[in-house]
């Protein structure tokens, strides 16, 4: 007997669970909120397509190697289309320093190093046409699922069986084998069970950061800078990080990402006059949104409300639910400073359909996926909240600058900046091994693990910043202090604030 599967949400977790069990012979129902695309024009569905349930669709999204990897295995047509609209893929060599790039060999396996970007807009309307044509897939739009069907069993096992909601404004039941809950970010329906009693554990934290995205068009007979030279098209400056991430059919977005404790910067920035002052100040965007390069496409779109947050649902060898598996943002949320997001959720996707595969146990199958979930996720999850605890460290250090830091504290930050980071901008096979990491190829610590790999960070932190200086990129932009004063708001203000604030907390 064939199983029905649903799943709530066509996003890019509904998608990709409808791309790895589609070949499995299930019949899926992809049940999604929004209406339909209305049009398949790149421009024109940027600018109109109403998505209510991805609050963030028109943030900056880049696929990594992972996800390209499991779409150019499983679905090579569909990565196809995807370039065929516009799509574009970074490869390797155009992360390489200049330095770096004068005695690049290419290798084998630096093709599977490559990223995909493009507004997401294009990228979800690509894989949603695709997938509605894959045979045993119906996507079924406008349905909003309010309530999942549960029974709660004698043990406190939950089991779902199907979902309620209204399709069209109109009461509608559908009932199932198993539900995929793909609802992401602003998904309520696992909500439901923790509500009900389902032993879900949940662990959460701020990432301490906000996110405000632009869009930018190059202007006719403009190309984009070149990415290799410097100074580079991403950075860092403790107060205010900031990338650029070129999109389909001429277009590309800027991201500027600010920790929560900068209440000031954070008001501004939604302005459209300031948001690109800012990048004008910055060297690294300036070649970019420079007038005689391109023209602003879009308002300033903020993004709030980042946690990591890691759910799970085997508790002791004891699953929660039955016939229920969460993924994507659902299940698992970091904060998307590396993109990690869209790969989650593929990933996820293919972790189901292997355990699906192997045991039709309703018991057996959600410890299985539980597994496959800690094996794989958890440890860049881990990464992921280790880096914005530092990060929020720092943040708070602009606003104190007085403060003294430990010597502990002091030596972890110079090996990260004047060891690991010079080394990987000397080095191209470490950095070829740290990239494997980054795209979730392998662990994200694997590469430092590596006697080899250490003794050479070692070696480049040791020789110190005199003996590494042409690796050292170019200021990425202005003190805090002088950037604020340029946008005519009050430096101290912050500073203000926090010190209020602690004295309060004593």
């Amino acid at each position: 007997m064939t199983e029905k599967v649903i799943v709530i949400g066509a996003g890019i977790g509904g998608l990709c669970t409808a791309l790895m069990l589609q070949p499995t012979g299930r019949e899926i129902l992809l049940l999604e909120r929004d209406g339909p695309i209305g049009t398949d024009e790149p421009d024109e569905l940027f600018r109109t397509w109403k998505r209510t349930g991805v609050g963030h669709v028109r943030q900056s999204h880049a696929f990594l190697a992972r996800l390209r990897t499991i779409l150019k295995d499983e679905h090579p047509a569909l990565l196809e289309s995807l370039l065929s609209h516009g799509a574009r893929e970074l490869t390797f060599d155009m992360m390489l320093t200049e330095q770096q790039q004068e005695s690049y060999r290419a290798k084998p396996e630096d093709a599977a190093l490559t990223i995909i970007t493009s507004r997401r807009t294009t990228l979800e309307m690509v894989i949603r046409r695709y997938v509605e044509s894959l045979p045993n897939v119906t996507v079924q739009s406008g349905f909003f699922v309010r309530k999942l069907i549960t029974k709660k069993e004698p043990d406190g096992t939950f089991a779902v069986s199907g979902v309620e909601g209204n399709h069209d404004d109109t009461p509608t039941v559908v009932t199932a084998d198993l539900v995929v809950d793909a609802s992401g970010k602003g998904g309520f329906t696992i909500e439901q069970l923790m509500d009900e009693g389902a032993n879900i554990r949940e662990e959460s934290e701020t990432a301490g950061i906000l996110y405000f995205t632009r869009h930018y068009r190059l202007l006719p007979g403009q190309s984009e800078p070149d990415r290799t030279t410097n100074p580079p098209a991403s950075g860092d400056l403790g107060y205010l990080k900031f990338g650029v991430f070129p999109g389909d059919n001429g277009n590309f977005s800027i991201t500027i990402a600010l920790p929560e404790i900068e209440m000031e910067l954070r008001k501004n920035i939604l302005n459209p006059d300031v948001f690109h002052r800012i990048t004008l100040m910055l060297p690294g965007l300036s070649p970019w949104t420079n007038e005689a390069r391109s023209q602003a496409t879009s308002k300033v779109f903020g993004m709030g409300d980042l946690n990591n947050r890691w759910r799970d649902m085997v508790t002791d060898g004891k699953p929660a639910v039955l016939g229920y598996f969460p993924l994507g943002d659902t299940l698992v949320r970091t904060n998307p400073l590396y993109g990690r997001g869209c790969s989650f959720a593929a990933v996820s996707a293919q972790l189901l359909r292997q355990t699906l595969d192997e045991s039709d146990d309703p018991a057996k199958r959600a410890v299985a996926y539980h597994d496959g979930i800690q094996a794989d996720l958890r440890p860049y999850y881990i990464n992921q909240r280790k880096q914005d605890r530092s990060a929020i460290r720092r943040a708070r250090r602009n606003l104190a600058p007085e403060a003294t830091q430990s010597f502990r504290a002091r030596m972890l930050e110079s090996f990260a900046e004047d060891g690991v980071r010079i080394a990987l901008r000397s080095d191209t096979r470490l950095l070829r091994d740290a990239m494997r990491g980054f795209h979730m190829l392998e662990h994200p610590d694997k590469w430092l693990g590596k006697p080899h790999n250490l003794a050479k960070v070692l070696y480049y932190w040791a020789r110190g910043k005199k003996a590494n200086s042409a690796a050292y990129p170019p200021s990425p932009g202005p003190e805090r202090a002088d950037m604020l004063s340029a946008l005519q708001i009050d430096p101290q203000a912050d500073i203000i604030r926090l010190e209020q604030d602690e004295s309060l907390a004593a």
